[in-house]
């Protein structure tokens, strides 16, 4: 085998970690997809961000929120915080990249609502600064991490940390939010008695 070979051998054999330390934490995924039907049937909203890598895995959430995952059914309210390039560049220029999302969660979280934030690291000084902005404010605040614990996952509310390399963590994340969203159409199911059934919430 030669050296390329066995470095993407390597990786995917790192796969396996993250995919094991997911089903260790498989009923936490369950209850935040559970969680999250319960609060977008209500009519709250997602908030969700990242950086980077994390803020793509953020935004591919809120595009099957918005969108659909697998089955036809209403839209939900769902942001990527980072998705607005005029916002993300003003709130930076004008008050530094760690307020980023600290202060759009000020403007678009109501209380009941949740805030997603995706991290290999824990420890981004803006995702935690909007951890502090949602408490403010009655968000509740999810994080989904590499390993742990971190800083992030212990200024949430509650936290899935996957165990493997930063990559391979990374990849978790995407498992991972597949894994919610079945859950989330499933809840959203049997609550409306079909996947295309409408929603009566109003966001406040």
């Amino acid at each position: 085998m030669s050296l390329n070979e066995q470095t993407v051998a390597d990786h995917l054999d790192n796969v396996l970690p993250a995919l094991d330390s997911l089903r260790s934490q498989s009923v936490r995924l369950s209850a935040w997809g559970t969680e999250l039907a319960v609060r977008l049937l209500a009519g709250r909203r997602l908030l969700a961000a990242g950086n980077g890598g994390s803020a793509a895995e953020a935004q591919h959430l809120t595009a099957e929120l918005v969108g659909r995952f697998d089955s036809e059914r209403v839209p939900f309210s769902a942001i990527a915080l980072h998705s607005d390039s005029s916002t993300v560049t003003a709130v930076a220029n004008d008050y530094g990249y760690e307020e980023l999302f600290a202060r759009q969660v000020r403007a678009h979280g109501r209380a009941g609502d949740v805030l997603l934030l995706l991290s290999t690291s824990g420890r981004s000084p803006n995702l935690l600064r909007a951890v502090m902005a949602a408490k403010e404010r009655g968000i509740s605040t999810w994080a989904l991490t590499g390993k742990g614990p971190n800083r992030l996952s212990l200024a949430c509310d509650d936290a899935i940390t996957v165990e493997a390399i930063a990559a391979n963590a990374q990849e978790g994340h995407l498992i991972a939010i597949h894994a919610m969203c079945r859950a989330f159409d499933a809840e959203v199911a049997r609550r409306t008695g079909s996947p295309t059934s409408g929603h009566t919430g109003v966001v406040p």
